[in-house]
């Protein structure tokens, strides 16, 4: 572990991004977009086998074996690290994304403004796509952020894993994670509307059973934030609309059309005048002709529509490029956006054995600003007694109907 630590210790004070660890070979980093291979540190197979299970919990382990790869997200040294663990030919290894403290701006993301009045929405379904890596969930993680900063309201996210970690500014946000707090999206958004929320994210729509919870969730009149992979809107309402039997497809429609406030498509896009990639949005806003095209499964005619909303906010990736890429004068380099630095959450980390997590297992990394190399931990809180009474409510009870009567009896 302390080799690990070291490696992360030294990787954030030298603005790496990306760290790959696996048996038998050099440590590899990603620094300003490049791969360098650290040849004088490497880990052995056991090693990196010992390493995964003091990362890992006994559950997360049983999930390990059983899917052959597992997501985390962890706080070391007061900065939050993005891990999967998956299988090699090597054996198990390890890519490590090293993410930063500070969560961007919509400006500080080189994104139209108009991004901001997302914010200030009350109930509605708003997308995120485009393909793997391109931002799609730190675009969101501003929206949330500027939200944070303006209004007073409950905001619940489900995550695979947790990346940014939010303080509790105006509004109070509650973070649970695939796994360790929820079975699955779907438990998840049934548990979510019994939470009296004014605000939800969906880390990802994949599963039918999920894109249609969370457009009930909208339906039911919150703001529903998710991501989704596809590459146009069109795609993107085609994926929503199939995900249901062909029978179901045209109630769907009509949630899909009277719930829609946005959707942006974002990929990313290489300006040789600055040097540096930047997202290219395609936006399309709610209006009467846009919940008419999707409400009567005219989606052939979606591209003509959203290409005429000029004057509504709304862009085509053509005319983002044109009109707002090339004449924006300043933009922020992303590695000064993404640089590694300390989180502004104090939260502590905390599991908790009522939900059954056994004596031995691994406790959960969590936030520290100490610049040391010592493992960063955080118990459960319990001691040895304390722990057995709690894991075992009824040992010395009596029971439960027994005391009710005895409540009855007495007029209480």
């Amino acid at each position: 572990m302390e080799k690990f630590q070291n490696i992360i210790s030294k990787a954030i004070k030298e603005i790496v991004s990306d760290i790959h660890i696996t048996g038998g070979h050099p440590v590899v980093s990603r620094r300003f977009g490049n791969i360098e291979f650290n040849n004088d540190v490497k880990f052995s197979y056991q090693e990196v086998d010992d390493l995964v299970k003091k990362l890992l919990s006994y559950e997360q382990q049983a999930a390990l074996r059983e899917r052959r790869s597992f997501d985390i997200a962890v706080s070391l040294f007061g900065v939050r690290l993005r891990i999967n663990v998956f299988t090699t030919a090597r054996g198990l290894s390890l890519a490590i994304r090293i993410l930063p403290g500070n969560i961007p701006s919509i400006d500080e993301l080189n994104l139209h403004p108009s991004l901001n009045e997302i914010a200030a929405l009350n109930n509605g379904l708003v997308l995120s796509c485009g393909p793997t890596g391109v931002g799609k969930s730190t675009m969101i993680a501003a929206i949330i952020n500027e939200m944070n900063k303006t209004r007073p309201s409950h905001i619940v996210t489900l995550e695979d894993p947790i990346e940014f970690r939010f303080p509790s500014i105006k509004a109070f946000i509650q973070q649970r994670e695939l796994g360790d707090h929820m079975l699955s999206f779907s438990q998840g958004l049934i548990d979510v509307l019994r939470e009296n929320p004014d605000v939800i994210v969906v880390g990802e729509l994949r599963e039918p059973d999920v894109i249609q919870l969370t457009i009930n969730a909208a339906e039911a009149g919150h703001l529903v934030i998710a991501t989704l992979h596809a590459s146009t809107p069109e795609e993107a309402i085609y994926r929503l609309c199939n995900s249901v039997p062909t029978e179901s497809q045209n109630e769907l429609r009509y949630q899909i059309a009277s719930t829609f406030q946005w959707l942006i498509v974002q990929q990313l896009v290489y300006i040789e005048r600055i040097g540096f990639r930047v997202p290219l949005l395609t936006i399309v806003r709610a209006n009467a002709a846009i919940r008419n095209t999707i409400r009567e499964n005219k989606l052939h005619q979606l591209h003509s529509v959203y290409s005429t909303g000029k004057n509504e906010g709304m862009f085509t990736a053509e005319r983002y490029l044109n009109e707002y890429l090339n004449s924006r004068q300043k933009f922020t380099r992303p590695d000064t956006i993404f640089r590694p630095s300390t989180e502004k959450t104090n939260d502590s980390v905390y599991r908790s054995p009522v939900t059954g997590v056994r004596q031995g297992t691994p406790p959960l990394r969590q936030h520290t600003p100490s610049a040391g190399v010592e493992p960063v931990i955080v118990s459960n809180g319990y001691t040895g007694g304390d722990l057995g009474h709690v894991l075992n409510i009824d040992d010395d009870s009596e029971p439960l109907d027994k005391v009710i009567r005895q409540l009855h009896a007495e007029g209480r």
